[in-house]
């Protein structure tokens, strides 16, 4: 009874990220690669361990305590810093993460799920036709262009807050003016070295 609940999410997932795989037409070559391997993750969170089995067509979640190709133990907050592949010996000196068997293994189911690009246009075109589903993507393009014109706005405000209002850091004009005026006072040290010198002598 404890198991319905998480083995009932799995079932679920399972059948989502089936669809979303057989959206992506060049997932399936993929997927035969990695057929056969097997990846767990055990969170310190919860009781319960999660295996991911690929197949030739898709890959399966189950929860079992049998041995697989790869295993990997952590909590949720450094699972999601293992995203960048450059926290993974920091992680493990840590003890954050605890990895048995072949890391290469974690590493294909990695790749596999970073390379995979489903079209979601097309499905969304079976539901909602190709008229209807054109102007949605054109719309969210829209949106996404408007979005990064805004974020581009508020970096330039931003710039501009500190540099004008705020005088916190100098701008480009103020930056050339500091470093012409510093080789001339360094060419007029030079000067007063050189007459030094001559004086001396």
């Amino acid at each position: 009874m404890l198991r319905l609940g998480p083995q009932l999410l799995c079932t679920l997932a399972e059948k989502a990220l089936a669809e979303i795989i057989a959206m992506d037409p060049a997932a399936i070559t993929k997927l035969h690669r990695l057929a056969g391997r097997q990846l767990a993750f055990q969170l310190t969170e919860f009781d319960w361990r999660l295996v991911l089995t690929a197949t030739r067509q898709t890959i399966l979640l189950n929860l079992h305590a049998e041995p697989v190709d790869c295993s990997i133990q952590a909590d949720l907050v450094s699972l999601q810093q293992l995203r960048d592949p450059n926290q993974l010996t920091h992680l493990i000196k840590q003890e954050a993460v605890q990895i048995e068997g072949d890391i290469q293994v974690a590493q294909q189911f990695s790749s596999f799920f970073q390379q995979l690009q489903p079209d979601w246009e097309a499905k969304a075109a079976s539901y909602l036709g190709d008229g209807l589903t054109h102007k949605l993507q054109r719309l969210l393009q829209q949106l996404i262009a408007l979005i990064g014109a805004k974020s581009r706005e508020l970096q330039q405000m931003s710039r501009e807050l500190v540099q004008d209002e705020l005088q916190l850091t100098p701008s480009n004009y103020e930056l050339e003016q500091f470093s012409a005026e510093v080789s001339q006072l360094h060419a007029r040290l030079e000067q007063l070295q050189y007459q030094l010198k001559q004086w001396q002598e």
